[in-house]
């Protein structure tokens, strides 16, 4: 466990959290994770509908929604009411930063845009995130990350160049997106810190809303997809579970069934992973001296070390390649990561007791916080709040409020054109 759980470099920050579903709520995970004071903004009665994803029998909050949502404070307003939309300008005047993911235009609409807010609160800090940025000729569009992902040159890259490109078994878009927006932010405060000292005022609005759009958070991350193709006319293709113009490197079937990822394609590594395999005529081969070459030949590699890997089960090749100095690894179920013991080194999985529905689970593991600071996670101080439990209270000691007919659960949908839509 960590030796210091009071490490908190975000303490007194208090963000206001507009958002739902997981975009704009990652990026408000990631500031509470460091002390932060996040209040979450949820419609009264049903809240934010990441509740009720992937709910399990007995269940009533998803598990997804605790990790996405530990550490944070949850109230209830009507964002359709004007009362509703009174208080979060009351809050906005006591908050350092605002977090939102509906369409572009909403919250101007709602009479809680940039300007006002700027003008309750100036240097405030606003991050956005939408499916396509505020401004251009889609910013307009609803969307997905799944959408996302395709558009930003993502999906096309992903699966078997013989088949339908596939998606990853996770929201990356949204998560991306949510990384950057909590980049933005900070980079944002850092620099009204910077002004402060320099005895400036707040930066100009412009500055201090962060854009982020999720068909270019996932295009960031596209590497050189671009310039390869505007320099070189090089169009990337899927190719599995390789990595394009990088050889050998590859998930490969053992004697038992499992499969491991052996990444053998630095040049001295290869001489020497050949070698082990008994293929010192690879090894020694001019054709195979550099990367570029092995590409070329990577159908014949990956013969021969799945050759070789089929000889014995995944822990025996395992032990052999990590004696040698070859990149490798199993590849993890999460059966595998709960029992680690390099997870739990770090304490990566730290374990609650779950209050859901009619049962309590007890000691149920939840992912760590990262980056790691002294040596291990700190410690998650709470999983997600209850719906509205924290409304009475937040209301009164930062908005001067006390809950009126904005906390009117009979109030419970936002208009579909104003939901967030990034998922």
């Amino acid at each position: 466990m960590h030796t210091n759980a009071n490490i908190a470099p975000l303490k007194g920050v208090r963000v206001l959290e507009l958002g739902n579903f997981i975009a704009a709520p990652t990026a408000g995970r990631m500031l509470a994770d460091f002390g932060a004071e996040v209040i979450k903004v949820e419609r009264p009665g049903t809240g934010d509908e990441l509740r009720s994803w992937r709910l399990h029998p007995g269940s009533t909050t998803s598990m997804l929604f605790h990790t996405i949502n530990r550490n944070k404070k949850s109230i209830t307003l009507d964002l359709r009411t004007e009362e509703g939309r009174d208080a979060v300008r009351a809050l906005a005047a006591d908050c350092d930063v605002i977090l939102e993911n509906f369409r572009p235009g909403t919250i101007e609409r709602w009479g809680i845009g940039p300007d006002v807010l700027d003008e309750i609160n100036p240097g405030i800090v606003i991050g956005r995130i939408s499916a396509f940025g505020q401004t251009g000729p889609l910013s307009s569009r609803p969307g997905f990350a799944a959408v996302a992902e395709a558009m930003g040159g993502f999906r096309n890259l992903v699966g078997d160049p013989d088949r339908a490109p596939v998606r990853v078994g996770v929201s990356i878009g949204d998560s991306i997106a949510g990384v950057y927006a909590a980049y933005g932010v900070m980079m944002a405060m850092f620099q009204r810190e910077q002004r402060r000292g320099a005895g400036l005022g707040p930066a100009p609005l412009e500055e201090r809303v962060i854009d982020v759009a999720l068909n270019e958070a996932m295009f960031s991350m596209m590497e050189s997809l671009i310039p390869d193709y505007q320099a070189h006319g090089v169009v990337r293709e899927r190719v599995g579970g390789r990595m394009e113009g990088i050889a050998p490197t590859n998930a490969y079937v053992c004697a038992d069934g499992k499969s491991v990822v052996i990444a053998g394609n630095a040049d001295a590594i290869f001489v020497r992973f050949m070698g082990i395999i008994g293929r010192h005529d690879l090894a020694g081969d001019p054709g195979l001296a550099t990367n570029n070459l092995r590409w070329e030949r990577r159908d014949e590699l990956d013969a021969a070390i799945g050759a070789w890997t089929a000889t014995m089960p995944a822990d025996e090749v395992l032990d052999i390649l990590d004696d040698a100095g070859v990149p490798s690894g199993p590849i993890y179920t999460a059966e595998d990561i709960s029992e680690s013991p390099q997870y739990a080194a770090r304490d990566m999985i730290q374990k609650f007791d779950v209050a859901d529905g009619e049962q309590t689970v007890e000691g149920v593991g939840f992912p760590g916080i990262v980056p790691v600071l002294g040596g291990a996670s700190l410690p998650i101080r709470t999983l997600a709040p209850q719906l509205g439990q924290d409304t009475e209270a937040v209301l009164a000691a930062y908005a001067g409020l006390a809950p009126r007919g904005q906390l009117d659960d009979t109030k419970t949908q936002l208009d579909d054109d104003s939901k967030v839509e990034t998922r």
